[in-house]
């Protein structure tokens, strides 16, 4: 048990020991959180208080559950004597939420085989729909009714809720293609991924004897990224405590930037009134950055009011002063970021992939590009099709759904658009006649009587890279011969896995990383560079004069900066092109917000020049 907390500060060693209920562990950038969470995990188990079956350990993205879920195991394995311990339950909220109600849905109504439906599967149910109703997609864009659908729910209401509250017809129009839709994913046993939330709080709040069963089970419940959940991720949370009181969260407000998403950093400020007698630990000793990166980024986040801010301390050396570099335009700017790339690498032995460009906004990637293939740098840009958004990769997953579970008219519809009425029929003869067979199997045999695969030609180089898409899907059905266990991962991993991905790690030390400030989080380099620094571009223009908005914006900026150990370099410029116009955009508020001493000017700057620009 003494090495559970070996290396453990006194902050850490507290959050980890502590024994008197629920627990809010404030958690700054770079204090080793999930850390804290895993040991925490682990000396439940070491110290008598819960077997490991006991424990429920949610956040929010696979790949953090995967690192959470491995720590933790490797930790468990050392003080659990036998190799097969039933292990607990770590990964994300839908996951377990899809875990729950296919074992306990049926007493709400839901059938077991439920299918999940992603973005593009909702909205085609839309379309579909609004074809169906004669609503003309020129004033109600699909994509705009999924979010407002998507919105609603995060907000528990329900169609009939919407159109009690809103009156125009734009909005009564919308709610009754929310109410069909509702009906439709009901009629095909079809749940999207918000459902998968809002029907785990249903059956626990309609089913007390359900809740009480799981309360028992999961006797402690560890939540990472607090500032992250929604309202249905909180309740849940909540109800599984209650009982207990033993919920331990770890969060950071000041790194809350996902509203548009539904989180809902005011969750952390909840938990007070919830549970009363909630010890607060603060993690302020950073492990990641120099004193000197944290004294600038502190300054930008402690202009926000609405939340609480952590002073954080760094365990490394006060370092260099960050740089603020004046561009003349936007090429200019990118000019300066190479050529301070390549003296990091040539003289100060940085590798290219510790060093990453952020961007709030995607489009400002264009000219980085460019300026980097120019300057022969290499470099991955984060983002583009994802392997499970690929058409030929959608095309025999829907082979496979309709399988599973043959009511789904979406499926149906994309195999007819994209195969073929006389396809359409083998697959449905097929389907009367199969018989129970591993993924792999059904994949090939359904690739078989399709024909799909003749779309394809070998010799041309498109075509090769989609057929080697394919044969991606069947080496990731080996790992889940079970068709239902693959289809779920498909559904709540399909931004996981991909080809794309792959490659990306391959050249991982070879590659500058260009993303935005969002893709960002929870990640750390040696070297970062945020550009843009400008009025209407971070601040986004959109939040200029909502001050909800603002404070989320100084967050995203803040997030960007603690991601740096060593260097940071903040840029702007004084004209920039910008969706084909020319724009003289005023100096970010952000850096007025720094004092002049704690940073270096490098650049265009005039002699004497105040540091507030005018």
């Amino acid at each position: 048990m003494d090495e559970l907390l070996t290396g453990l500060n006194p902050a850490q060693k507290e959050a980890v020991t502590y024994s008197g209920g629920p627990l809010l562990v404030l958690a700054g950038a770079g204090s080793g959180k999930t850390r804290v969470l895993t040991h925490r995990a682990a000396y439940l188990v070491a110290s008598g208080k819960a077997e490991p079956h006991n424990l429920l350990l949610l956040t929010f993205t696979n790949k953090a559950a995967e690192e959470m879920r491995n720590r933790l195991y490797s930790l468990l394995e050392k003080i659990v004597e036998e190799k097969n311990f039933d292990r607990p339950f770590a990964g994300n909220f839908h996951t377990f939420c899809a875990y729950l109600l296919r074992r306990e849905g049926p007493a709400i109504g839901l059938s077991r085989s439920f299918v999940i439906y992603d973005e593009d599967d909702q909205l085609s149910l839309i379309k579909n729909l609004m074809k169906k109703m004669n609503v003309d997609d020129k004033n109600f864009k699909p994509a705009a009714i999924r979010g407002v659908i998507e919105h609603s729910k995060n907000d528990f209401l329900t169609a009939e809720d919407f159109l009690n509250l809103h009156s125009g017809s734009w909005h009564q129009t919308v709610g009754e293609i929310y109410r069909t839709y509702q009906q439709n994913l009901k009629k095909i046993a079809a749940l999207d991924f918000t459902d998968l939330l809002i029907y785990g709080v249903k059956l626990f709040k309609e089913k007390p004897e359900i809740l009480k069963k799981y309360q028992r089970i999961y006797r402690f419940v560890l939540v990472d990224e607090y500032q992250d959940t929604n309202k249905a991720q909180y309740l849940l949370t909540k109800l599984l405590s209650k009982e207990s009181g033993n919920l331990t969260v770890v969060g950071d407000a000041a790194q809350a930037i996902y509203s548009w998403r539904g989180a809902d950093y005011r969750n952390l400020l909840s938990l007070s009134a919830d549970f009363p007698k909630i010890k607060i630990i603060n993690l302020e000793e950073n492990y990641r950055s120099t004193q000197n990166i944290l004294d600038v980024s502190y300054q930008v986040i402690c202009k926000n009011r609405k939340h609480p801010v952590l002073k954080l301390k760094s365990l490394q050396e006060k370092g260099v002063r960050p740089v603020v570099f004046k561009a003349l335009s936007e090429t200019d700017e990118a000019e300066f970021v190479c050529e301070k790339i390549k003296q990091l690498t040539d003289f100060c032995a940085v590798a290219p992939a510790e060093i990453a460009v952020l961007y709030r906004t995607n489009a400002q990637s264009r000219v980085f590009e460019e300026a980097f293939i120019n300057h022969n740098i290499p470099y991955i840009l984060y983002g583009g099709v994802k392997f499970y958004e690929r058409a030929e990769v959608k095309d025999v997953i829907c082979l496979l759904r309709v399988i599973h579970n043959q009511n789904d008219i979406i499926s149906w519809g994309r195999i007819e658009k994209n195969f073929g009425k006389r396809r359409k029929e083998k697959v449905k003869n097929y389907l009367q006649s199969r018989k129970e067979k591993e993924t792999k199997v059904l994949i090939e045999e359904m690739l078989e009587i399709s024909s799909y695969l003749q779309k394809f030609d070998k010799d041309k180089e498109e075509d090769l890279r989609k057929l080697e898409n394919i044969k991606e899907l069947l080496s990731v059905a080996e790992n889940f011969p079970d068709l239902t266990d693959f289809l779920e991962n498909v559904a709540l991993v399909q931004q996981e896995y991909s080809l794309q991905e792959k490659e990306k790690r391959k050249k991982v030390g070879e590659a500058v990383k260009l993303m935005t400030l969002h893709a960002s989080k929870g990640l750390e380099f040696a070297v970062v560079f945020i550009v843009g620094l400008e009025e209407g571009l971070l601040p986004h223009y959109q939040s200029l004069e909502d001050e909800e908005r603002l404070e989320e914006e100084r967050r995203l900026c803040y997030v960007g900066m603690t991601r740096a150990k060593k260097f940071l370099f903040l840029t702007f410029a004084v004209r920039r092109l910008y969706f084909g116009q020319t724009n003289y955009n005023d100096l970010s508020r952000f850096l007025e917000d720094i004092p002049e001493e704690l940073l270096k000017k490098e650049g265009n700057w005039d002699e004497d020049e105040d540091w507030e620009l005018e």
